[in-house]
């Protein structure tokens, strides 16, 4: 991850959830989407929100919803489909 790839997360995170207090469901899935918009790794970007989870509250249910997400819009999370190879 770049220096300039964190600050764009950082803004992101500013723009979506702007505290760790504010970060819940809608939140959280609106910062993993202008991440993954922007090119910034969703997976990445919820390996640092985790690393506050202590400050988010209902963090089991942020945390289940994010896993979801990210598996949902990943590659990590995509089925194989045999036709495409």
């Amino acid at each position: 991850m770049t220096i300039d790839s964190k600050q764009a997360m950082e803004r992101i995170w500013g723009e979506t959830c702007s505290s760790w207090e504010n970060c819940n469901e809608e939140t959280i899935q609106a910062f993993l989407t202008q991440c993954l918009e922007k090119g910034i790794d969703p997976q990445y970007c919820m390996s640092w929100v985790e690393q506050h989870s202590s400050q988010i509250p209902n963090w089991s249910v942020v945390s289940k919803m994010s896993l979801e997400w990210v598996n949902e819009h990943t590659s990590t999370g995509s089925p194989i489909n045999i036709h495409e190879l």
